[in-house]
């Protein structure tokens, strides 16, 4: 091979060398600092497309499963105004039984028919303010069945259903408005009726039981579902650091070669340069 002074050949294929082990540093140090193993789609165009659906799939199912436990926590408001409604049925059921007792006189059971209508009263009142985000839940007038969307995808399958338009539980719901226990009669009376509206609100608090086991286990899945997914999207979008921080230090060390092997061959020229002097 000659020597020529107005091209230097070796020098260009070391600075060729160079610019891509310089890119591959770059490379690394960006992967490095991110995290990620794909930051833009020239690193792993197919790679980008499936993680980043996946990471679309996992934040639907975060946001399903936040649903499912808002879901939760209505049916519990209403369940609540439930149980306080059966806690009064239970004492206007001991009020008339202690009332179709002729050990009580007129007077007496005057004084005990004012708590039981009062009771009454409480039961409608709780029904009409047992509410989550304006929506009434214990009157059943709700328009149809409330839906809680517990899936990352469209469809029935990814939704569970309440029928809260079912649970009435105001006091004509019950068959409990208009009772008194004014007297010995309508005291018994009214036994068989208040027995009836404490098997409604049983029924009622049932339904919404199983309801809350079933989004519970709805929630189970999510979590694994969520977890399984991110898993997957990680294994090809993240980053491995102990591959990636062994590139780095090899590609340092290229380098530090070829930066002194560039200032060897910017060195050949002068040898024909010799020559000419």
């Amino acid at each position: 091979m000659g020597l020529r002074i107005k091209t230097n050949i070796a020098s260009q294929a070391v600075q060729k060398q160079l610019r891509q082990v310089d890119q591959k540093t770059t490379e690394s140090y960006e992967k490095l600092s991110s995290g990620k193993r794909i930051n833009k789609s020239a690193d792993d165009a197919a790679g980008l497309a499936i993680a980043k659906k996946m990471e679309a799939e996992v934040r639907g199912l975060q946001m399903a499963e936040r649903n499912a436990n808002t879901g939760i926590s209505m049916i519990q408001v209403a369940e609540g105004g439930l149980e306080e409604s059966s806690n009064i049925l239970t004492r206007m059921r001991e009020l008339s039984i202690q009332a179709a007792s002729d050990t009580v006189g007129e007077r007496e059971r005057g004084y005990l028919n004012l708590e039981y209508d009062q009771l009454v009263q409480e039961v409608d009142r709780i029904s009409q303010t047992t509410t989550f985000s304006g929506k009434q839940l214990l009157t059943g007038e709700s328009d149809g069945p409330l839906d809680f969307h517990v899936g990352a995808y469209g469809g029935e399958e990814n939704r569970i259903s309440y029928q809260a338009d079912e649970a009435d539980a105001t006091a004509s719901g019950l068959g409990i408005d208009g009772t008194n226990i004014t007297s010995k009669d309508d005291a018994t009376d009214n036994l068989e009726k208040i027995d009836e509206a404490i098997n409604k609100v049983a029924g009622f608090r049932a339904g919404m039981g199983s309801v809350q086991s079933r989004l519970q286990s709805t929630i189970a899945n999510l979590g694994t579902q969520t977890v399984n997914t991110e898993a997957a999207r990680s294994r090809i979008e993240d980053a491995d650091i102990a591959v990636e921080s062994a590139k780095l230090a090899s590609n340092n060390v290229i380098k530090s070669a070829a930066t002194a092997t560039l200032s060897q061959a910017n060195g050949i020229n002068n040898a024909a340069l010799r020559l000419i002097g």
